[in-house]
């Protein structure tokens, strides 16, 4: 019997402490789909969840993050359309000079209230959670 699972991902909002208003960190990809996005990841065979969001905060970023906490799973099946996929979100601080790595093809900082255009995947949805649990310590709630 074949078995069809999810695929388990991690993203990561990172806030830069050491900064004004706290920006996020978003990259732009470099593979397909392209657009902006929050840096992230799948995680590997053998892998904590948390271990896989430092590690991809690491290779897309250069930065080495504190988790803070986990946010949400996001586990729309239209959420990739590469394939289903569900995301564990971490909040995240960081300091110092983020660099575009990895497969990020550019990195930027945003204020939360700024969105580029494209975003990819849900993370539009991510950052408009985050910003009402930011603003409003009102958590986004379980969509069925």
């Amino acid at each position: 019997m074949t078995y069809r699972n999810p695929a388990p991902t991690v993203d990561l909002i990172i806030e830069m402490s050491d900064r004004p208003n706290r920006p996020v960190v978003l990259i732009e990809r470099l593979n397909a789909p392209h657009g902006w996005a929050l840096p992230g990841g799948f995680v590997d065979y053998g892998e904590s969840v948390e271990t896989a969001a430092r590690r991809e905060a690491q290779e897309e970023t250069g930065l080495t993050v504190r988790l803070l906490e986990q946010f949400q799973v996001y586990s729309n099946p239209e959420r990739d359309p590469r394939k289903h996929t569900l995301s564990v979100v971490f909040l995240a601080i960081a300091t110092g000079e983020p660099a575009a790595q990895d497969d990020a093809k550019s990195l930027q900082l945003f204020e939360l209230w700024q969105r580029p255009s494209p975003l990819c995947f849900d993370h539009d949805r991510i950052l408009q959670d985050y910003w009402h649990y930011r603003h409003y310590g009102i958590r986004p709630p379980v969509r069925l």
